[in-house]
């Protein structure tokens, strides 16, 4: 009885104070690294649809302009579940990059987007898991499901700069403030796939 009495005590100091509870470490350290990566590939993405413009490939100004906002979406998303964590988050540490034609630009973004969807944000994720850290799992889910699409649109937009069809390639584009999701005029639906944000608090691009 006495055995049973202590044990109960102790579980709830343990409770209390949160002894047995441990920072989900890993999922702190890939959600800085995102929230880094997110906000390097907004500003990246910022200057390619300045190129695109002054090579007059409107078009892909927009589409640029958009995803640029998604990874804002995306940063803001990290920010967020690192700050529920007890984090503290400064500024983004913007990484380098450089700016050249649309073309070049076009393949460097679909490399960073494949690195993201198929060795970054996966091992964020598998870490978010172990860590049962939901809010962390989430925010990259959303991120890393965005970039797929993000890849897809810059292959398409290279493919039409090579065929010299991009003034048939979409020109209008829309981001989900929530999660980022990004459509253009030919695949945007009434709500967004990740989150059910309805379309009209889209942000449109056109």
């Amino acid at each position: 009885m006495k055995k049973t009495l202590l044990s109960l005590v102790i579980l709830g100091v343990f409770s209390v104070f949160g002894f047995a509870q441990t920072k989900p470490i890993k999922s702190i350290e890939g959600l800085k690294a995102a929230y880094n990566g997110e906000s390097t590939a907004s500003a990246k993405y910022t200057r390619f649809a300045e190129a695109a413009k002054k090579e007059e490939f409107s078009n892909i100004a927009r589409m640029f302009t958009a995803t640029s906002k998604a990874e804002t979406v995306h940063a803001a998303n990290h920010k967020k579940v690192l700050i529920k964590l007890g984090e503290t988050v400064g500024n983004p540490v913007i990484g380098t990059f450089a700016v050249m034609t649309t073309a070049e630009n076009l393949v460097d973004a679909s490399n960073g987007e494949t690195y993201e969807l198929t060795t970054m944000y996966p091992g964020f994720i598998k870490s978010a898991i172990a860590e049962k850290e939901n809010g962390a799992k989430k925010s990259f889910t959303w991120a890393m499901d965005t970039e797929i699409k993000h890849n897809d649109f810059y292959q398409k937009a290279l493919a039409s700069l090579k065929s010299g069809t991009e003034k048939s390639f979409p020109g209008e584009w829309y981001v989900c403030p929530v999660c980022g999701n990004t459509y253009n005029a030919n695949t945007v639906k009434n709500a967004c796939d990740f989150c059910q944000t309805p379309k009209e608090k889209f942000e449109v691009f056109k």
